[in-house]
């Protein structure tokens, strides 16, 4: 009997390659099912499972009737694993052959990359790490030596030792490229400018790091030396954004326009308009300039998915708080640059002293959020030119009125509360009637709605965009009720041009992802859900690994890559988050993030564009260690040295993150992943 591994599996074996990776890799073999058994794979959770789209991004050919078998297949896999049927002296045989391949192989310090360079095609030059600083390592990160060969049989691993590395963002810290920026007026600086080529060493660990505070308790206090970052802590001291005890950073539900605690201004804001109905009409929502993402943290509880942006060290460390928190946040900025989300998805905007100059440019920042704020949804605006005097505050609100009518925006509501803070709440029209009627065309109206263009690395329209028809219908203008609008038909089936999937396939990955999740997750892979809280699915087609985790007190990020079919707008048609992405580059996130990352049909893509390499090595940066022990301190960090499945940090700690490799796929013919 002859066993062949899929690319897939391969470049699942590689993962194995740094020394921080000291365990097993088990597969499930297609012509053999041996029991996979998670627990043993150190390192970082990755759940890789077939979903319809084929490497190429597409829906894969006879994907409707491989659907259907798989929820057999995934339980004649779990009946194996619960039942123990298969032939034992195969499995000794197969595992006595692996220990051999591991110890013949530099004692589990390195795999061999060949197989994996011939999967990718991919020449790959791995250079010796040298980083005495920041501003060195950045600028000198295109002059790298091109004579030095490149190894073929392992990757020398090492860990990052610039200034900074602890917080490291690839595509935001690129001090080279942002010192050559002719302007920064419009926010450039906080833009993505990804180094070419990346770099391959491993962030280290803030001194003193510790298991994560755990969800829901987590949201009021995470401990300090995790994020160690006082700033705030006395620039915002009578704010009530964070406050430090003892060893933790308390977050008291303060802020700058919540002088009376965030639940007390969720309520307000739910008196003034009942319509929003937090958690039922109002389901996914924007938080811009979101400071520590208080408001999207105490809108949990009401059923509300909030999804919190602000640029990265306009308020130190403000989105790593949140996302040590456990609230979805992300770094981003209304710069140059579209916001990486579809058109007309979010029920509401929120926007509390944002410092963004809405009317700047022609208003081109307003018109950004016009274009991702759902017809008839909300944008709803506390900033003191709503409730001051002054003259400057008063010639921001007229640029404002001005602006607001010229977009056809009503004030639905403007008021203040029991504190003298103001809101203003306006609402988007749900036709191009009020467009068509205005006397003066400023701005003018967008080119009719044509083939959808994913906003990745696209500069801000000057123009108003049209709104789709199917949006004047009053029985079709808004998505159902939360819960029911998760498995409703998405209104954006009803949008045209769409190509590569039908509703018939939204259907069948919904139930297949509720079957799996449901059957096989919970029961047959050993992970502790209760310390899983931040979750990113790389490749989320519509969202149904998400939606299949609805129950848990979970929050997905969904990514749709970039080069792939857009389902983006589906899925916040659910009721859920998510955000476009090219993972040839690093995330807008900070290190020590997410607590498991899923993938599905993900890697094949990606191997024909870039080197899987740098993939992994962005993961590694982005997950949350998993344990964290005592070892020996011998000097600095050094990937290099291990002992005993251990690796050492500049902290005298030591972490483990979980790596689960469960290759349900595999069941399928290997052919189906060349």
């Amino acid at each position: 009997m002859s066993f062949s591994l899929s690319p897939l599996s391969r470049f699942a074996a590689h993962l194995l390659a740094p020394p921080l990776r000291p365990t097993l890799l088990a597969s499930a073999y297609p012509s053999a099912h041996l029991p996979v058994q998670p627990s043993l794979f150190p390192f970082f959770t990755l759940l890789s499972l077939s979903l319809p789209f084929g490497h190429s991004g597409r829906v894969a050919p006879g994907w409707r009737k491989k659907a259907r078998e798989r929820k057999d297949m995934a339980s004649s896999f779990e009946t194996l694993i619960s039942e123990r049927k298969y032939p034992f002296l195969l499995a000794l045989f197969v595992l006595l052959l692996c220990g051999s391949i591991l110890v013949f192989t530099n004692r589990f310090s390195s795999l061999s990359l060949s197989d994996l360079e011939r999967s990718q095609q991919i020449s790959s030059r791995i250079p010796k790490a040298s980083a005495p600083s920041v501003t060195d390592e950045t600028e000198n990160q295109d002059r790298r030596d091109d004579s030095i060969p490149a190894p073929t049989d392992m990757i020398d691993w090492k860990i990052c030792k610039f200034a900074g590395a602890v917080d490291y963002i690839p595509c935001l810290d690129n001090w080279r490229a942002i010192k050559e920026l002719k302007s920064r007026k419009r926010m450039e600086h906080r833009e993505r400018y990804c180094p070419n080529p990346s770099l391959r060493c491993l962030v280290p660990l803030p001194i003193g790091y510790r298991f994560p505070v755990p969800w829901p308790k987590s949201r009021d206090m995470i401990w300090f030396d995790n994020v160690p970052h006082p700033k705030l802590v006395e620039y915002k001291k009578d704010q009530n954004w964070v406050q430090k005890i003892g060893d933790y950073l308390n977050f008291p539900g303060g802020g700058t326009q919540f002088k009376e605690g965030v639940t007390s201004y969720i309520k307000f804001i739910e008196r003034i308009l009942p319509s929003i109905e937090w958690g039922k009409h109002t389901r996914v929502i924007l938080d811009v300039g979101c400071g520590v993402a208080s408001f999207g943290g105490y809108l949990v509880e009401k059923g509300v998915l909030t999804m919190s942006f602000a640029p990265k060290d306009e308020h130190e460390a403000q989105i790593q708080f949140a996302l040590e928190r456990g609230i979805p946040a992300l770094l981003s900025v209304i710069g140059t640059q579209k916001l990486t989300f579809p058109d007309n998805v979010y029920d509401a905007v929120h926007c509390a002293r944002c410092r963004v100059h809405w009317d700047a440019d022609g208003g081109m920042p307003l018109l950004e959020l016009n274009r991702i704020l759902r017809p008839g949804g909300y944008f709803i605006w506390s900033a003191t030119p709503v409730y001051r005097d002054d003259s400057r505050d008063q010639s921001v609100w007229n640029a404002m009125v001005t602006l607001t009518e010229s977009i056809c925006w009503k004030i639905v509501v403007k008021t203040v509360d029991s504190n003298g803070i103001g809101v203003v709440i306006y609402q988007k029209p749900v036709s191009n009637s009020c467009y068509r009627e205005r006397k003066v065309e400023e701005p003018t109206l967008c080119d009719k709605i044509s083939v959808r263009q994913t906003s990745w690395y696209v500069p801000l329209d000057s123009c108003l965009p049209q709104i789709p028809e199917v949006y004047s219908d009053p029985g079709n203008n808004w998505p159902k009720p939360w819960p029911e609008r998760l498995n409703g038909k998405p209104s954006s089936f009803s949008i045209e041009p769409y190509s590569g999937y039908t509703e018939e396939d939204f259907y069948e990955d919904t139930k297949n992802w509720s079957t799996l999740v449901s059957d096989t997750y919970f029961h047959s892979f050993a992970i502790n859900w209760t310390t899983i809280r931040n979750v990113m699915d790389m490749n989320a087609a519509y969202g149904g690994f998400a939606a299949a985790l609805l129950k848990e007190p979970i929050w997905v990020m969904n990514t749709v890559p970039v080069n792939g079919p857009d389902t983006l707008p589906v899925i916040f048609d659910r009721g859920l988050i998510g955000i476009y992405h090219d993972w040839c580059e690093p995330f807008n996130t900070y290190p020590r993030t997410y607590d498991l990352l899923h993938s599905s049909f993900l890697f094949g893509n990606l191997s024909q564009r870039c080197d899987i390499v740098d993939v992994v090595v962005e993961m590694d940066r982005i997950l949350r260690p998993e344990k964290a022990y005592g070892v020996p301190r011998r000097g600095d960090l050094n990937v290099e040295g291990r002992e005993k499945g251990r690796w050492r940090s500049t902290s005298g700690g030591l972490v483990e993150r979980t790596f689960y490799c469960i290759t349900l796929h595999l069941l399928y013919p290997v052919s189906q992943f060349k």
